[in-house]
């Protein structure tokens, strides 16, 4: 069965153990919650409040906060153009305990490593995580909102404060998620239970007849740690457990560790659930809610083999696909490989499969992409079950050919500004020891330079032409470096120099992917921080973009050695926004950088000549 409920089953626990057995509990569905719409000058409250969360029957209640004391939240559920403000109000008790324990282990040098365990291995907790207050500010991931609705990180507010979001929610069908986004903390934060989903409807949408009420599922998926009693067993404490690679950095003095992945993965809020379901169509709302995790994703049969021809992905971040896209664990097909924020709009056909039992498996390992030597790696395959029913009324949906009427796809000759941005190896010269993001302005190369030196870079592009750059920002806090003009486009050209692959992800406005390209970036020097030879396009190697890539979308995957080039239009409010890497151990420690949307009229008479609204051309 599906439980549509946010209270536990009620039955003792059994005794806990470092192994917990799979598929013993319930999928649980958060309620629906539809804000006060009559009225835009009246709020809905979400009070975000302290709880306690039976995530596996084999664990003792786990400490936990919750919009409005459940994890997680409510789905919210609203009306496209329906405008609604809600008072995300932070009812968490001063005293209350912090629900996460956070602590830093050494790298082992054989066998599997301690973050794929539970427990902490006798490590002291980190004594100033166990010391933070509850200090939350929640953004709308996805939304469309002018800069001081949209969570702005420094803006948090403490125990009987409230932040007070209006919402236009102006935009197609769509699935966005909230989440806490606090300055420095966000990663124990939304660990801690501060996450939720959020639908957009509209008659689009409505017209296609999907499946909806009970057989409409959201599906937030993250991965946990729990930290272990004197004796070994499972407490159910939310531990926090990070590997260090290297003691310490030498310029910050601080260690250097790899993002957080844990061994158990929760499906709305529980670890390992299943769902029974009719042999029927079904529509699931996806959403990776993780901190750093990408998961791999396939459906599986009894025998472990994959199911072939079920999967269907009819939207992504930013709404409908233009066509259903067939997705699998199959060379012929795209798989379905889910980076932190990243959402999918999946259907899956059960009618050929009553009486069967199928399994979601995460077929990737237990780490961020390039973040730890997979040796010793022991992955938890486990996501949730499914169980299908021996029959049910006959199920009479048949999925469309076309999905969105609406959608045109952007191309390179619509009139734009173009930015430049360099994802970072961790060791970079001036760095805190993580990977860093630096916008780049195209620059004449000094009469005189000589390379390597520091924040000058040169790339060959596809033309053959080089280019000569210089860093203009690398931190949060430098210099505003993008302004740009309220209804303008531009392309963002992302070009990660490391091998860890980062899911950077852009506040308010929705993208396409142009393309991807293949770059050799060994002329970069870390030690040096530039290039010594220029970073070059590789003709001979070509990445196309997979057909579930080309829809909308406000998160991208930026595997290493590429450039990544996607195209957006800034429309729909002014403000200050962000854009970060969504691993968000690197967002809180610095890949995050601001960037303002003003009326173009306005920017006409702004004093610095680079903010022109146009970015520069490369």
């Amino acid at each position: 069965m599906i439980e549509r409920l946010t209270a536990d089953t009620g039955r003792e626990p059994a005794p806990t153990t470092r192994e917990l057995t799979p598929y013993l509990a319930p999928l649980t569905v958060p309620p629906v919650l539809r804000p006060v719409t009559d009225d835009v000058l009246r709020e809905t409250e979400i009070a975000l409040r302290p709880t306690w969360v039976r995530l596996h029957p084999q664990l003792p209640p786990t400490l936990m906060w919750g919009y409005d004391g459940q994890v997680p939240g409510p789905t919210i559920e609203v009306r496209r153009g329906r405008r609604v403000r809600i008072a995300w109000t932070n009812r968490i008790p001063k005293e209350s305990e912090y629900p996460v324990t956070a602590v830093e282990v050494k790298r082992r040098e054989k066998g599997p490593q301690p973050t794929t365990e539970p427990g902490r291995g006798g490590v002291e907790p980190d004594k100033n995580v166990a010391a933070l207050p509850a200090w939350t500010v929640t953004h709308l991931h996805g939304a469309q909102t002018g800069g001081g609705n949209d969570g702005w990180t420094d803006n948090a507010v403490g125990p009987g404060d409230a932040q007070l979001s209006e919402y236009p929610n102006d935009h197609q069908a769509v699935q966005w998620w909230y989440h806490d986004h606090a300055m420095n903390i966000t990663r124990w934060n939304v660990m801690a239970g501060l996450y939720g989903t959020y639908l957009v409807r509209d008659d689009e949408e409505d017209a296609l007849h999907l499946p909806s009420g009970e057989r409409e599922i959201p599906l937030l998926i993250a991965d946990r740690n729990i930290d272990t009693d004197e004796d070994g067993r499972l407490n159910g404490r939310l531990l926090h457990k990070t590997l260090i690679v290297q003691n310490r950095n030498p310029e910050t003095g601080k260690p250097v560790t790899i993002p957080f992945t844990g061994p158990y993965t929760t499906v709305n809020g529980r670890i390992w659930p299943y769902a029974e379901v009719d042999p029927a169509w079904y529509r699931f709302r996806l959403v990776n809610a993780s901190n750093a995790r990408i998961f791999h994703l396939v459906l599986i049969d009894e025998d472990g083999e994959p199911v072939p021809g079920i999967v269907h992905q009819i939207g992504s971040d930013g709404g409908l696909l233009p066509r259903p896209v067939p997705v699998g664990f199959d060379a012929e097909l795209p798989d379905l490989t889910a980076a932190p924020a990243e959402r999918f709009d999946l259907l899956i056909d059960f009618r050929a499969l009553a009486g069967r039992t199928l399994r979601l498996v995460n077929k990737g390992p237990n780490r961020p992409a390039g973040e730890a030597d997979p040796e010793g790696d022991v992955p938890y395959p486990d996501v949730l079950q499914f169980r299908v029913r021996d029959s049910c009324e006959e199920d009479t949906f048949e999925l469309p050919e076309v999905l969105s009427g609406s959608f045109r796809r952007l191309t390179h000759d619509i009139p734009h500004g173009h930015r430049l941005i360099l994802l970072t190896p961790p060791a970079t010269k001036g760095g805190g020891g993580h990977p860093e993001i630096w916008e780049m302005t195209e620059i004449e190369r000094p009469a005189g330079l000589r390379l390597p030196a520091d924040g000058i870079v040169q790339v060959t592009g596809p033309d053959g032409t080089t280019k000569t750059y210089r860093r203009t920002a690398r931190t949060f806090n430098d210099a505003l470096g993008f302004t740009i003009g309220e209804g303008s486009h531009e392309q963002w050209s992302f070009l990660n120099l490391a091998p860890i692959e980062h899911p950077m992800h852009i506040h308010l406005a929705d993208f396409q992917l142009l393309g991807r390209d293949a770059y050799d970036v060994t002329g970069f020097d870390p030690a040096a921080g530039g290039t010594r030879t220029p970073i070059r396009y590789d003709a001979g190697t070509a990445i196309p973009l997979a057909p579930n890539e080309r829809g909308y979308k406000d998160v991208f995957r930026v595997p290493g050695n590429q450039m990544l080039r996607i195209m957006g239009r800034f429309d729909g409010a002014y403000g200050r926004f962000m854009y970060h890497c969504h691993l968000l151990e690197h967002e809180d420690m610095g890949m995050m950088r601001p960037f303002v949307v003003m009326p173009p009229e306005a920017l006409k008479f702004s004093h610095d000549g680079a903010h022109d609204g146009h970015g520069h051309t490369g």
